[in-house]
């Protein structure tokens, strides 16, 4: 692990490297959360703060002389017009003019980060593959860095680094200290990245290899080929999150690949979609995906053939949220990610939202739900509203309940004829109304007053708000201009919207908490 003095070393060298007149401006203390120094020929040098403040030097405007100085100081660019400090982690990249010439120079500071991956150490010593994502900036590479050390040093695997700009590893012939005793392959150019990437599997036998920033197809394949010969890969990739990795055709492969499927009537209606949908086309190259949501938050998929599965189909899909902490790791789940909104099978369009909150250990075992031709959102939202301890999965032959639709049950469908094999207790409901299901579901689950905690005196006073709502409801198609109902909290106000919706009547929220309530009209 590299220790703060040879890190303010690090920054001696680069300082070494600057024209006098920023050196007079800076110092290793006024560097401590600088992420670039950029020099533009005619402006003010400026440097650039980890919160996104920008500074400009008190000195002369950037001269061709100043960039000379620097460019000599310098191994010559490579084709992808970027430099470093041999043994360092610094980057200078440069921007030319149209006939080569070097007029732009930004300086970025490398650093070692320790502690950066604490909260999935456990993650990172399973030997399976990973793939981070996430914006630009927020601490990828330092976590491939952190991970081959304690890879290699730690768990004594055998780790080869494929280092395309010299980010991970740095500048020069030798390794940084930071990436412990992992090997390192220099690529001479970005696009032979690929070729690298295979040459380091068929020469130098890698139990583990490590590759920043994967973006084309073809580099998309090689990881494939690394992973069916049994190497682990971590690796970061183009993308901000899962699914826009899955929307990008591009890299897709890398989480499996995707599919236009067409469905069997019966297995549309189970699903509740249109006939033509996405699949996941083949098995995931990496096993896990880590959406690095900021510096110190993780979104952990640990099951990526899982959670690319519920992402086509609309399912709400559960990562672990774990925090960087020198102590503990908070983990907390996300109950609702690409969930969609709407309940018709009509309609395909998804509404994403992320609402976390802390995970509740139920006192009754986990309850494992198949639906047919019922509303899947509407039994998601009552799962979370009333804090069940249940699930919704997709084989029937998994379940503990299955709850059908009654209309859809004449005739004896195959999925239902499979329940009955499997003795599966089977539900039904009359219509895919809130109320409806709410209360099968809790016929289902064998749900009494007291059981779960938020569960108590919530659904018979939502039940009670329902059937207020109909009656007024009622009134309206028997001739009444408008109907006030009684003041109610604003997740039962919400049922009692879409139930008016549904008879294609308005709605409005009116007066002051806590005495808000609907009116109902024409």
């Amino acid at each position: 692990m590299m220790s703060n003095l040879q890190f303010q070393n690090d920054l001696e060298r680069l300082l070494a490297i600057m024209p006098q007149k920023v050196v007079n401006n800076l110092s290793c203390e006024k560097l401590d959360d600088v992420i670039e120094i950029v020099l533009d020929i005619g402006r003010v040098p400026e440097v650039r703060h980890s919160g996104g403040k920008i500074e400009k030097l008190n000195c002369d405007v950037v001269n061709d002389e100043d960039i000379t100085f620097i460019t000599s100081h310098l191994q010559e660019f490579t084709h992808d017009n970027r430099s470093g400090i041999p043994g360092t982690l610094h980057r200078i990249s440069a921007i030319r003019n149209r006939q080569g010439k070097v007029v732009g120079l930004t300086c970025r500071i490398g650093r070692v980060v320790t502690g950066t991956i604490a909260c999935i150490k456990d993650i990172c010593t399973q030997g399976k593959s990973i793939l981070f994502l996430g914006p630009p900036g927020v601490g990828k590479t330092t976590k491939l860095r952190e991970i081959s050390r304690l890879v290699a040093d730690e768990l004594g695997k055998r780790v080869v680094i494929v280092d395309t700009s010299n980010e991970i590893a740095g500048d020069g012939d030798v390794p940084h200290p930071a990436v412990g005793s992992a090997r390192r392959m220099q690529v001479a150019q970005p696009e032979l990245q690929k070729d690298i990437m295979i040459e380091a599997v068929e020469n130098h036998t890698p139990e583990v290899i490590v590759v920043d920033e994967i973006g084309t197809e073809a580099e998309a394949q090689a990881a494939r080929t690394i992973a069916e010969r049994g190497v682990m890969l971590i690796a970061t990739a183009h993308g901000n999150c899962l699914e826009s990795l899955i929307k990008n055709p591009t890299l897709s492969d890398l989480v499996g690949g995707i599919q236009s499927v067409t469905l069997g009537d019966d297995e549309a209606k189970r699903r509740a979609s249109q006939k033509t949908v996405l699949e996941r086309e083949k098995q995931p190259t990496f096993d896990i995906v880590i959406e690095i949501l900021d510096r110190n938050t993780l979104a952990v998929y640990k099951n990526t053939s899982e959670a690319v599965d519920y992402i086509l189909r609309g399912w709400p899909i559960r990562p672990e949220i774990r925090k960087v902490e020198q102590k503990d790791v908070e983990k907390v789940i996300i109950p609702e990610v690409n969930k969609p909104e709407i309940e018709t099978p009509q309609d395909n369009k998804m509404n994403f939202s992320f609402s976390r909150q802390k995970y509740v250990e139920q006192a009754k075992p986990l309850r494992k739900i198949y639906l047919y031709a019922v509303s899947r959102t509407i039994v998601e939202k009552l799962i979370e509203r009333l804090n069940l301890n249940a699930e919704i999965i997709r084989n029937v032959e998994d379940a503990d309940i299955v709850i059908a639709h009654k209309n859809f049950a004449k005739g004896g469908a195959k999925i239902l004829s499979t329940a009955k094999e499997y003795r599966v207790q089977i539900f039904y409901v009359k219509t895919n109304s809130m109320a409806q299901i709410q209360k099968v579901l809790k016929d289902a689950l064998d749900i009494q007053p007291g059981d779960v905690e938020s569960l108590t005196g919530y659904t018979d006073e939502t039940e009670k708000a329902l059937d207020e709502a109909k009656a007024g409801i009622k009134k309206i198609l028997d001739g009444a201009q408008m109907v006030d109902l009684e003041p109610q909290n604003s997740h039962i106000r919400k049922l009692q919207h879409e139930l008016v919706e549904q008879y294609n009547l308005q709605s409005t929220s009116i007066g002051e908490e806590p005495n808000r309530h609907l009116r109902i009209e024409r």
